[in-house]
Order: C-alpha cells, then structure tokens, then sequence
C-alpha cells in the first residue's frame, strides 16, 4: 500500500497517489508551493502570448501582433491596465482552442482583472460579429442580447474602436516587449484566488 503521509525529500513532491488518502499536512505543502509558483504565471502568459505568432488563420497579420494592435489601441486611447491588459490577452486562448477562446480567454483573466473587464473579453465576439456574423449566417446583432449590462459601453468599444480595428499590417504595432512589464504587473498575484 502507498504511503499517504509522506513528502519525498529528494523531489519535495508529496506522494499520495489518491486524494482520499491524503493528509493535512500534504495539502499545506501543496497549498505553499502552488501560492510559491503564482510568480511563474506572467511568463506562462507570456509564452502563450508569443504562441499567436505562428497563427494567421487567414488574417493580414498573425494573431500575436493583432492582440498587440488592439492592446495599443486601448492604451492609446487612454484605457486604464487592466483594460490594456486585457486587450493584450483577449485572444490568448486561441493558442489552444479557437472555438471556445473568449470564455477561455475570460477564465484566465478573472483572478486578475475586475468583473467588468472579464466581461468584456467573455463577450467580445458577439460584439464584434456585428462586423462580420451575416457573412457566416449569424445575427449581426448578437450584441443586443447583453443591452443592460453595466459593462455593455465598455464591450461595444472594445470591440468596435480597438478589437475589430486591428488587423492592419501598416499599423504602428508595438512588440510584445513594450507589454511585459503590464503582464508582469497584473499576473504577479490574483486580486482572488
């Protein structure tokens, strides 16, 4: 039988092999090294973040430099970081999964940007289909559906000032580089757990 109530000196991995028989003391251990490695989680989104490089699916620019327009765009327009922030990584999920990625996209973010913002990011493309749903046989007007939502201003000018905006190949997009040390910033700590 397994031994439940022992951490492996040489790995620092605990080693119970069920959770049924885990202890206390385990789950302290896990409990201080998963709160340890929230300080890998901005070069986790940074990979992810770099992982849109190699995707075009048929756009002008790649994924990558089209989350950095649209970051630049809200940044510019004078968005406060965590918008910025969340520009930057409304499309992170598309790294893993494109049909599914603004929900992903707003789990990602939720620990680390207020509820408007992680809003914003789970609806953005029923707010930017108004732009291009009727040429695949959707309501263009997907958005009416969220007509309320105190955050419902904020979505309509993500999606129309920055978002749809940023597939422009002339556009003074910056690197990657000029985001990190906001990445840094917002995904150092949760603002919750």
């Amino acid at each position: 039988m397994h031994d439940a109530t022992t951490t492996d000196p040489a790995t620092d991995r605990g080693t119970f092999a069920r959770m049924d028989e885990s202890t206390r003391e385990q789950w302290d251990h896990i409990a201080r090294e998963s709160v340890d490695d929230w300080a890998n989680v901005p070069d986790r989104m940074l990979g992810m973040l770099r992982a849109l490089s190699g995707i075009t699916n048929g756009f002008a620019v790649d994924q990558l430099t089209h989350v950095c327009q649209t970051a630049a765009r809200a940044e510019r327009a004078g968005a406060d970081k965590e918008i910025v922030a969340a520009a930057l990584c409304h499309d992170i999920a598309k790294a893993v999964s494109e049909p599914n990625h603004p929900a992903v996209a707003a789990a990602l973010l939720k620990p680390y940007v207020r509820d408007d913002v992680v809003w914003m990011v789970q609806v953005h493309q029923d707010f930017q289909g108004r732009h291009y749903y009727g040429f695949m046989g959707k309501d263009p007007e997907a958005r009416q559906q969220y007509v309320g939502h105190p955050a419902y201003d904020l979505a309509e000018r993500f999606a129309d000032e920055w978002d749809q905006t940023s597939f422009d190949p002339d556009y003074d997009t910056p690197p990657l580089e000029h985001f990190e040390p906001l990445v840094r910033e917002i995904f150092s700590a949760p603002r919750r757990a």
